[in-house]
């Protein structure tokens, strides 16, 4: 089957209306889903699903943009990293224009670092090999789903002798988010709309203590609209039932058990730390950091920077985004001193930030 008749299948007009019809029946009760991933809020947004659902289902976005949730102390640090005289600096794109305490790697850029815009950290181990001996690190960003790439970068300079290559990674693993948010309790959460591309690599199976420890459902879906009513569909079935549970509705990704490979390279080159989010504070075994085998490829190890304390934009309400504390349009600098043109906070940076993604199609929100 050709990728367009696959996109049609998930696109049918026909097939969203006959899920809208059985969640319009069985949500009779006010329920709030949570979306962990910011691409889902695009998705959401971008093809109207909240006004198509009925006003006893709320969405909330969370903490599911890596960009976003990048701590302001890790933003400074990569600012820092840049400065340092002869380093290249490579990134993803999103990365060059968030605000930090002070400035922003476009800012660094502009006054003389070498910072350069990659597609993957294959294209910055390129760009150390055509360098060599001048040092190059890259900026590792991203959840479960970035994170095997960039191992295999170190892999791959590891066995390409290329001692000019390193990592200063920032990399973020999704279920202590989710715990972190159900625990704070700040708001009441029915129902998880688990991350696709994430629990491709991690296996379906690594989001079952929603339902065994919390007693919330999950279904995991896609990026299409039927893909995302059928979750939704799946969500309003369990709590209705009360019979919280994992369902996969995007089989044609997902496996119970995931990416074998994939998790084996993040096993062989990082190790989970304790790191702190934007907006959620230090969380406990949250993160990803280079082995003590591999300490020769971690940037910040070999280039040691000191930021002083970090300070987060003044009237930035991003944290609160990220919790689903709040909606975008709530903060009094959403489209007024903050749009994606000049951004005040990384919500409104990113590809995957709710911010840009209410600027981009909610407009009756502002």
């Amino acid at each position: 089957m050709s990728v367009q008749r696959l996109l049609q299948r998930f696109r049918d007009p026909q097939r969203a209306r006959a899920l809208l019809e059985q969640i319009h029946t069985l949500a009779v009760h006010p329920v709030r889903l949570m979306e962990f991933c910011g691409g889902h809020t695009h998705a959401i947004l971008r093809y109207g699903i909240p006004d198509l659902l009925p006003a006893t289902i709320e969405l909330s976005s969370g903490p599911g943009c890596p960009v976003c949730v990048t701590s302001a102390h890790e933003i400074d640090q990569a600012i820092a990293l840049a400065r340092v005289p002869g380093i290249i600096l490579t990134t993803f794109g999103d990365m060059i224009r968030v605000p930090g305490s002070h400035g922003s790697l476009a800012e660094a850029k502009a006054q003389g670092a070498d910072v350069r815009v990659v597609y993957s950290p294959l294209d910055a181990l390129s760009i150390a090999e055509q360098n060599a001996p001048r040092p190059v690190a890259f900026l590792g960003v991203g959840f479960e789903t970035t994170a095997p790439t960039v191992a295999a970068a170190v892999i791959a300079a590891e066995r390409q002798g290329l001692d000019n290559f390193t990592v200063c990674s920032t990399h973020k693993l999704t279920p202590p988010a989710t715990r972190a948010i159900l625990e704070t309790g700040e708001i009441a959460i029915d129902g998880i709309i688990g991350p696709g591309h994430v629990t491709t690599v991690t296996g379906s199976d690594a989001w079952r203590f929603l339902p065994d420890d919390y007693g919330v459902p999950c279904s995991i879906t896609g990026f299409e609209p039927v893909d995302i009513l059928r979750s939704v569909l799946e969500l309003v079935k369990m709590i209705a039932s009360s019979q919280p549970d994992v369902v996969n509705a995007y089989t044609r990704s997902v496996q119970p058990r995931g990416n074998q490979p994939a998790q084996q390279a993040m096993e062989r080159v990082f190790e989970v730390t304790d790191v702190d989010w934007r907006g959620l504070g230090r969380l406990t075994q949250s993160g990803l950091h280079l082995r003590p085998a591999y300490s020769r490829f971690d940037a910040l190890a070999r280039f040691p920077v000191d930021v002083a304390a970090p300070c987060d934009p003044p009237g930035c309400r991003c944290g609160d985004v990220l919790r689903g504390n709040i909606r975008p349009p709530t903060c009094h600098l959403f489209a007024r001193g903050c749009t994606p043109q000049h951004p005040i906070g990384p919500c409104m940076v990113s590809a995957e930030g709710a911010c840009a993604a209410y600027y981009q199609y909610a407009l009756e929100d502002r």
